[in-house]
């Protein structure tokens, strides 16, 4: 094929997934319970189908053969998080061994197929213990959450290079916190813009004590979900609930990681409703020596907003939504499966929003992806003819080429995911997978797009 998208020399292609989501064997080999074991044992019907995390897509007894598959398909890095219940069951005291062993066994065969492991600390999923207790909620938890940190630095920082406090923060704030779809299943804003606030203090904390380990070539960011604020209309009413959309929704996790300060302009809305969070002295300096080296960015769709239509109801709960409501484009380009829009040149937005305003920080897509419901429909021939998964990823890879192009920090490109795996409340409602998985033998086979990266990987463009 002729390669008309050349990438960088050494740009990093892969894959990205989380401990919870793929590794099943919640209950084997001393891990400890999470937040989502916990829920899951009290509703499983909030979960699609009744789908738990106890087995998930077993790559803990599949790693190795699950590795050799990424190797086969031109992988040459893969992000995965750790465990913090099965690394250090209860959130607190000692490691278990047999969690290191697996650690190590992955990590050890990454590096002998020659991917790079890039390792994230926290990826939703609390300990139940520390959760108990007020998860981020508790500054206790953050220094908890220190230790955790120091503990897998020290164990696995001689291999890994590449390390990230947390994936997308405002995650587990919006869903545990303001809209009801992670545990602890509480709506209250004031507890919300406290535990992101603490989040952010626990991101500075690691890094700080991640510099006193001599990593070598060692390098410490975060992941967060990026998606650009784009205004109905140029009405200045628009552009202002736009803007008050990306500082709840962007700028309250990427001014603070990348530039060590809050906006001013968010304070001064959380002052003004009474719900700014409780701090000490020594935060401000914390923040501001401590900003991460490197950032993923995480990017599915674009929030597209405009002026309030109506005044929020004075009686209900304060929410974001107080500022803006969201606008659907007419003639938008959809992900029918999944009801998200898919606007592919805002990767390019971020990535040209990194340059101008952060410092042109170095930087990747961590996660970019299509979830598609029922994919057996598309089967043909023992395959999965994904070809709109194709369609999608070279259509953010273009823009993403052109961002670089442009002198953008952006080194590399990561699928959200290697193979379909286990998605929090959807469970497997949606795939997302370069591996389809058969939720009853465990089975993996290579869907259209992994031979279709593998090229990609090859060629080192398209």
């Amino acid at each position: 094929m002729s390669i008309t998208h050349k990438f960088p020399e050494g740009f990093w292609w892969g894959s990205a997934t989380s401990a919870t989501q793929i590794e099943g064997a919640a209950h084997e080999d001393g891990k400890g319970l999470n937040i989502w074991d916990y829920w899951y044992e009290k509703e499983p019907n909030r979960f699609f189908d009744e789908v738990g995390p106890q087995t998930t897509s077993d790559f803990y007894h599949t790693y190795k053969e699950d590795i050799a598959r990424m190797k086969e398909i031109g992988h040459n890095s893969f992000r995965f998080s750790i465990s913090w219940s099965r690394l250090i069951p209860g959130g607190e005291g000692e490691v278990n061994e047999k969690a290191v062993t697996f650690y190590n066994n992955v990590i050890d065969e990454l590096l002998a197929q020659g991917i790079e492991p890039f390792v994230n600390l926290f990826h939703f999923d609390m300990p139940l213990e520390l959760q108990e207790i007020g998860g981020w909620e508790n500054r206790k938890v953050i220094d908890l959450y220190v230790d955790f940190a120091n503990k897998a630095f020290g164990l696995f920082g001689d291999r890994v290079s590449k390390w990230f406090t947390f994936n997308e923060p405002i995650v587990p704030v919006e869903g545990g916190y303001l809209y009801d779809f992670h545990y602890p299943n509480i709506v209250d804003a004031k507890k919300a813009f406290q535990v992101a606030y603490n989040t952010m203090i626990a991101n500075a904390k690691a890094i700080k004590a991640f510099r006193n380990h001599s990593i070598k070539d060692g390098k410490i960011g975060i992941i967060l979900n990026l998606t650009p604020s784009y205004p109905r209309s140029q009405n200045p009413a628009d552009l202002k609930a736009a803007n008050i959309a990306d500082l709840f929704f962007n700028r309250s996790f990427l001014d603070p990681a990348v530039l060590g300060e809050y906006p001013k302009e968010l304070i001064d809305v959380l002052k003004e409703h009474g719900h700014l969070p409780t701090v000490e002295a020594e935060d401000k300096q914390l923040l501001k020596e401590n900003t991460v080296d490197i950032l993923g960015v995480n990017y599915y769709q674009p929030r597209r907003v405009k002026a309030k239509e109506s005044l929020p109801n004075p009686y209900g709960p304060f929410m974001p939504d107080w500022f803006f409501d969201n606008y659907e484009m007419p003639g938008r380009k959809m992900n029918p499966y999944r009801g998200w829009e898919i606007y592919e040149k805002g990767i390019y937005d971020i990535m040209i929003n990194l340059k101008e305003n952060y410092g042109n920080i170095e930087s990747f897509i961590s996660e970019n992806g299509m979830g598609v419901q029922n994919e057996e429909r598309f089967l043909k021939d023992g395959r999965i003819e994904d070809d709109y998964r194709i369609d999608f990823i070279k259509g953010h890879l273009t823009w993403l080429h052109k961002a670089i192009h442009e002198g953008c920090n952006a080194k590399g490109y990561h699928l959200w995911t290697f193979m379909d795996n286990w998605s929090w409340m959807n469970a497997y409602k949606n795939r997302y997978g370069f591996f389809s998985v058969n939720l009853e033998t465990k089975e993996r086979t290579a869907k259209k797009s992994a031979y279709w990266i593998k090229e990609v990987a090859k060629n080192n463009g398209f």
